[in-house]
């Protein structure tokens, strides 16, 4: 994953946001050459593959491997969690 290019008043909104608790600035930032990385000092690797997760289903990418989900559940409307070769794959298991 890329570093975000910020500023300095993105900063002090960072900054701020984790002085009130939120995960929202979790990840790595850019400034002037410098690389900022947020970050909890003991996540278990569940806290990890949880954002990740929810990361992932947010922006319709396969959960497994991050490839664009294309295909709809026909009776949710929502998008399925897995590609369709993440889901072929599921469905031979069964």
């Amino acid at each position: 994953m890329d570093p975000k290019k910020v500023t300095l008043n993105k900063l002090h909104e960072i900054i701020d946001a984790l002085q009130n608790g939120s995960e929202e600035p979790i990840g790595n930032y850019l400034y002037k050459g410098f690389r900022i990385q947020v970050s909890k000092y003991k996540s278990s690797g569940t806290e990890r593959y949880m954002r990740l997760y929810r990361k992932r289903r947010e922006n319709g990418l396969c959960v497994r491997c991050g490839a664009k989900v294309t295909k709809k559940n026909p009776k949710t409307g929502k998008l399925y969690r897995l590609c369709e070769y993440h889901r072929d794959i599921t469905d031979r298991k069964s």
